[in-house]
């Protein structure tokens, strides 16, 4: 634990519970792409919190009010527990779902997950077509493995959703990605343009789309949202570096989700963690209500007294929370500072200039996840 900042936090009402808990129950995946949101620096299996005290996580996440459990890594199929642990979040009361490559999760397996109590699917798909797919992911055969474990799903009577993640290398594929959702069934397809976080902040510049991408883009998901109305609900995500509001990031900082990393630390967003000086307490040294509580993390930008102007008297202020604080701390090196995609802050300018040069920065070659 690093030393706490002075909290820029009043008196407040006790927070509402959170509505959500992000497990991520470990760093390894057998896909290596380059915009995993994971920290660059990954966590060793050997330092993964046991069986044992991620049930007893689960306790405490539905002991605070929580909802909902969302199993991620990483790849969580990598864990042999997990069939024992989404058992115990379904005995909890906890709804669960699982956020997954697919490429291990087999027939068998998912049989004894949805016995176990597990209600939803989310698969990552990394291009409409295999060999882009393949090439993204850093994986090869992994495309078909997911449609397979996709079409299962689905047959199996759970839930699905497609996480397609666009950037400058598949945008121009966004009808195909819609229309592999509704082959496969899914009820849900998060068109999620890459946020900079983790590895896709080390890999910005051979990811960041171009202005015409965009449109392009925009234009073409608008066009078929009417014809999806009722067969396919769209969660539509576009780069916040081409925003001119931000985006009420994580539903606001400490608000409505908590993140439990492999080692044990609770979070207020899965890239809190760049943040110098916040201190974040594990799940050894109080319980998930204490923490969501009065953590010094979550307090810190909880609310909108940490605020600064212009942010603290705009109208918006109780919509977006302030936008995120981690990519403030990323494009203005001051996490309290209005979030740079917002065309008040006085950094706007400098991350469009960044945007756009990174944009233009064709041929520029990527790093795979933990290369």
């Amino acid at each position: 634990m690093t030393c706490a900042l002075p909290s820029l936090a009043t008196a407040a009402a006790e927070p509402a519970p959170p509505f959500a808990v992000l497990a991520e129950l470990t760093h390894r995946c057998p896909l290596r792409c380059a915009y995993c949101s994971n920290p660059v620096t990954l966590e060793p299996a050997s330092a993964e919190l046991d069986t044992a005290t991620w049930k007893r996580v689960l306790d405490e996440a539905a002991d605070a009010g929580a909802l909902q459990v969302h199993f991620s890594g990483g790849e969580p199929c990598v864990r042999k527990d997990l069939e024992e642990l989404v058992a115990h979040a379904t005995e909890a009361g906890l709804y669960s779902n699982l956020i997954t490559s697919a490429v291990l999760l087999d027939a068998d397996r998912l049989a004894r997950l949805k016995a176990a109590g597990l209600q939803h699917v989310q698969i990552s798909v990394q291009d409409s077509e295999a060999e882009g797919a393949d090439w993204i992911g850093g994986y090869r055969g992994g495309h078909a493995r997911k449609l397979e474990t996709a079409r299962r799903v689905v047959d199996s009577g759970l839930a699905l959703t497609i996480n397609a993640v666009l950037h400058r290398h598949n945008i121009e594929r966004v009808n195909a990605f819609i229309d592999r959702a509704l082959e496969l069934r899914a009820g849900r397809i998060e068109i999620a343009n890459v946020q900079y976080y983790g590895w896709a902040l080390e890999n910005r510049a051979a990811l960041m789309p171009s202005r015409e991408q965009l449109l392009t883009m925009d234009a073409a998901v608008r066009a078929r949202l009417p014809e999806l109305a009722g067969r396919l609900v769209v969660d539509y995500v576009v780069p916040d570096y081409y925003a001119r509001r931000p985006k009420s990031c994580m539903g606001g900082w400490g608000r409505r989700f908590m993140n439990v990393t492999p080692r044990g630390r609770v979070l207020p967003c899965h890239a809190a963690e760049t943040i110098p000086g916040l201190s974040f307490e594990t799940v050894f040294d109080r319980s998930l209500s204490d923490i969501w509580r009065d953590g010094p993390a979550f307090a810190h930008y909880r609310g909108t007294a940490w605020m600064p102007q212009p942010c603290q008297s705009c109208d918006d202020r109780e919509e977006d929370w302030g936008g995120c604080r981690c990519q403030a701390l990323a494009l203005a090196g001051d996490a309290g500072a209005a979030d740079p995609v917002c065309e008040l802050s006085p950094s706007h300018a400098a991350v469009a200039l960044l945007r756009d040069r990174d944009a233009a920065a064709l041929g520029t070659p990527w790093r795979y996840r933990g290369g």
